[in-house]
Parts: structure tokens; C-alpha cells; sequence
């Protein structure tokens, strides 16, 4: 049989029709539904990727072309945001791996960490140790001394374990056996036993002082910190202990092509199993796949460097200029909390995508213990971005912070400055950009307050109440306080606002 042509006046009808949502009977059509409004796509669309054409709903070529380069790029973009974290451990493995290698080195900050070393928002005050953890030969034994308070993060930056204080040694050390994704061998005794969902992992954690001494904490490091394979339990291996104060290094990791690069070392070490399908969706949509060469063409090279730049910058608008009115702890104020927990949840089982971007570009360190109310335990912290009429912090002006009598903290406080570009220390003449209550010639006002200063220039006579910043600079501050009490979890005493003085 012959196929029967349809008129080209029917044809031309037939898609006049349809373009407005209704297709009219005709009598050469006995087999007729009125399409509902909304269904049919018009012949010409306007949108912002300009004018989109279709024949009866088909796209033309340019369209196709036109679609596809913004599935692309709008995937690329999502891709950026979800591989902040992995990203962000990537950036964390290279600056370690500078040090020694993983497993055998233990690289810690004994005198504290100082504006010279590039990591993401790292405190001042109590010394660090960092250890990149990898699994790929097999189970590892670590030994970790008394009085630590840290956490295991996988590959993905997602909490694995806590250790140390809040951990399952309580504080008093011991030792825990790390297994890696799949293993099946066997389970010895004596050990605290965390599974790994992925292969490499860092392990951190803070050197706790000892009434104000950290001396011993860092003799305990020493002596009682090893890790080894268990297949060598019987006879470990020594470890390389590394000072790494002052030392002129970075954890930062680029935000410009490399990043891809980067996401993909992570997908290419790690098991499928250990991340979502959606999140892993993204990255194979743009050619990052486990088990697959990542080789973009030209073409896609473009659309992954002008995604890069978006993604950054979407990042850097998410941290610093928030649209979420319950990213801030009071009404009418700067001052930025953590969203989300440490799930990154909006509410259970709904991801905070604006959380997880803001925390993996500006922070490190996932553990349950940072949206915990712990009174008198651990830290809290309050995120500094703008001046108390709502604008960024400039390098060349002065700036007061005024900490208001009675600080709710058992322990202490300190404000350190950040730069904006590397959400690292500020780097000026100053080894240590903060102000602390544990200073010694802190200049206290007559009614218990003290006054913080920012600015190019001391005023006169409160040098250690001044942190210098930089002309044609911007800057931004995280205020912690150690121990917190009941006063600032019930916000009965208030942080003041970071006020222009000039």
C-alpha cells in the first residue's frame, strides 16, 4: 500500500494548530483528540540561549547544537559544585604528599600553624597533625595518642569516624584498625575498628594542651603515634615524624582546569559504591567516569574551562553574599553559621546543596561534633564576611570587633583573619593574624570588653588588639570559641557586628 501524502495546506494547519494547543478536526481526520494547552512546543521559542526552532516540535540542527552545548556546560557547572569536596581532599592529598608519603609520614604543626602554610581556614591556636591515609595494599593499623580530638573523612570528604575525645577512645588513645572498601579478611581482636568506604582518607587531628602546655601532648605524639599495615603488626615499620610549622606549603586546590583533573584522580581511585549514582551521573555526563580515560574534545575543553570559571564563582557568591536567611545567627546580622549539619541536609534525606558548596570551598573536616551542642566541649564558630552595614571588608580601612564582658567559653576565644582569594591566613607582616583571649597584653576596657582592630595600621598603643590587613585587599574572619557555654547556644549573649571606623 501507498503512503498517503498529506496535503501541504492540512500540514500547515495541522502545525498553526498545534503551536497553540489546539489541533482542530478535520474531516479528513476521523482519529482526533484535542491536545490540552501546554503540550505542543511552538515553532519559535525565545530563551535565553536566543531563538530555539522546531518543525512540529522537532528541533532544527542550530537548536540540537544550541541544546546540547548548554546540557553540557549546566552539567559541567553541577559537576564543579558536587566535586568541591572530592576537590577539596585532592587539594588536602597533593599539599601532604609534598611532605612524605602517605601511611609512613605524619606531618604536624608543633608550634602551630602560621600565615606561611596555605590551608583552608585552619586555626592558629592548637597544632595540628594531618595524615593522608591510603588503603589500596590492604588494612592499616594507627596508633593515636592520649588527648586528641579529630576524624576520619573519606575520599569524598563525607565523616567516616571521630577519634580522640569525642571518638571511641574517649581521649585515652589506642588503637584502630582501618579497613578498606570491600574487605573481606579476617577481623582481628584488641582493635577499634572503622570500615573505609573508599580507598585513600585523611585522617586530623588537634594536639589538646594540658593546662595551657602543649609540651606533652607533643611528646605523646611521638611516642605513642604509629601506623603500619596490619600484615606487619608484628614488627611495624618506623614513621616519619615532620615539623611542618612555618613551612611554605598548600593544601589549596585550583579552581581552573586542573579541577577536572583533579575529580578525576578521585573517581578513577575509588568504588563506584562508595558515592551516589546521581553525583557520579554528573561527573560521567562530562566525561569523568570510573574505569573510562577522561579525554575531552575541543570542544567539551571549552565548555569544562568556562564551567570552571562559573562554578568558582558560584562558589564564591554562595560563601560570601548568602540569600538563605537562616544562614546567619541573628536577625538583621553578618555573622554566617554552618547549614546543613554535617550531612549537608536541609531536612533528613533532602541534600543543602548551598551548605555542602559553602563548607567545601571555605572549610575542611566533616565530623557530627560541628552542629552538636557540646556546652563547654569543643568549638563553635561564627563566619565574619561583611561590615556591619553589609559590605565586604577592605584591606585598606580600619575596623573594630568588639567582644562583648563575659565571653561564654570555658576555654578561650580567638578571631583570625582569612584572605578571600585562598580562604587561607592572611599573609602580611604578622606570623599569626588573630587576636585570642589567651594573649598575653590584651588591652581590656573598663567594663570587661575587649576591642578587636583590622586595618593597614595599629592604632596607637593597642598593637595586640590589632590584626593588619592589606590596601586593595579583601579579607574575611572566622571567630571560635573553645569550650562554648550556654550563653551562646541559647544567644542570650550576642557577637557585635565588625563596624567601619574610617
Amino acid at each position: 500500500m501507498k503512503p498517503t501524502r498529506i496535503p501541504a495546506l492540512l500540514l500547515a494547519i495541522g502545525c498553526v494548530a498545534a503551536a497553540t494547543g489546539v489541533l482542530a478536526q478535520t474531516a479528513a481526520h476521523r482519529m482526533t483528540t484535542p491536545i490540552p494547552p501546554g503540550i505542543a512546543m511552538p515553532d519559535e521559542v525565545q530563551t535565553r540561549l536566543g531563538t530555539l526552532k522546531f518543525f512540529d516540535g522537532f528541533p532544527d540542527a542550530q537548536t540540537v547544537d544550541r541544546i546540547y552545548d548548554n546540557l553540557d556546560f549546566q552539567r559541567a557547572v553541577q559537576a564543579y559544585l558536587l566535586g568541591l569536596a572530592p576537590v577539596n581532599m585532592a587539594g588536602l592529598r597533593e599539599g601532604l604528599l609534598s611532605v612524605g608519603p602517605a601511611n609512613v609520614t605524619i606531618p604536624t604543626f608543633e608550634d602551630n600553624m602560621n600565615a606561611r602554610s596555605l590551608f583552608l581556614t585552619a586555626n592558629a591556636t592548637t597544632p595540628y597533625t594531618w595524615v593522608w591515609i591510603n588503603l589500596h595494599d590492604g588494612p592499616l593499623v594507627v596508633e593515636v595518642p592520649p588527648m586528641t580530638l579529630g576524624m576520619i573523612d573519606d575520599f569524598w570528604f563525607k565523616y567516616v569516624t571521630d577519634i580522640g575525645i569525642v571518638g571511641p577512645d574517649k581521649g585515652k588513645g589506642g588503637k584502630y584498625l582501618l579497613l578498606p572498601p570491600g574487605y573481606k579478611g579476617e577481623v582481628p581482636a584488641g582493635y577499634m575498628v572503622v570500615r573505609v568506604p573508599t580507598f585513600e582518607s585523611i585522617l586530623v587531628w588537634r594536639n589538646m594542651p594540658v593546662k595551657g602546655d602543649i609540651r606533652p601532648a607533643i611528646e605523646n605524639l611521638h611516642k605513642k603515634t604509629r601506623i603500619y599495615p596490619l600484615a606487619r603488626a608484628a614488627n611495624p615499620p618506623p614513621n616519619s615524624f615532620v615539623n611542618v610549622s612555618n613551612r611554605a606549603f598548600s593544601t589549596v586546590a585550583p579552581a581552573d582546569d586542573r579541577f577536572w583533573e583533579l575529580l578525576n584522580a578521585v573517581v578513577q581511585s575509588e568504588p563506584v559504591e562508595s558515592l551516589d549514582p546521581v553525583t557520579l551521573g554528573f561527573f560521567a555526563a562530562i566525561g569523568i567516569e570510573k574505569g573510562k580515560p577522561f579525554k575531552p574534545d575541543e570542544r567539551m575543553k571549552r565548555i569544562l574551562t568556562e564551567a570552571a570559571a562559573v562554578g568558582d564563582a558560584t562558589a564564591r557568591t554562595l560563601t560570601y553574599k548568602s540569600r538563605i536567611p537562616e544562614a546567619f545567627y541573628y536577625p538583621n546580622s553578618t555573622w554566617r553559621q554552618w547549614l546543613g549539619g554535617y550531612r549537608f541536609q536541609s531536612q533528613r534525606g533532602v541534600a543543602h546543596l548551598d551548605a555542602a558548596a559553602f563548607f567545601y570551598f571555605y572549610a575542611t573536616g566533616v565530623t557530627p561534633a560541628m552542629e552538636a551542642k557540646m556546652v563547654g566541649q569543643g568549638s563553635q564558630y561564627a563566619v565574619g564576611l561583611l561590615d556591619s552595614q553589609g559590605n565586604p571588608l577592605d584591606g585598606g580601612k580600619t575596623y573594630r570587633l568588639r567582644v562583648l564582658p563575659n565571653a561564654p567559653v570555658k576555654d578561650f576565644w580567638s578571631a583570625i583573619v582569612y584572605d578571600n582569594q585562598t580562604r587561607s591566613m592572611l599573609q602580611t607582616d604578622q606570623d599569626f593574624p588573630q587576636v585570642s583571649s589567651l594573649d598575653k597584653g590584651l588591652t581590656t576596657n573598663a567594663d570587661g570588653s575587649v576591642d578587636i582592630y583590622f586595618g593597614p595600621k595599629s592604632p596607637a598603643g593597642l598593637e595586640r588588639n590589632w590584626v593588619q590587613t592589606l590596601p586593595g585587599k579583601g579579607w574575611n574572619m572566622l571567630f571560635r570559641l573553645y569550650g562554648p557555654l550556654d550563653p551562646w547556644f541559647d544567644k542570650t549573649w550576642k557577637l557585635s557586628e565588625i563596624e567601619r571606623l574610617d
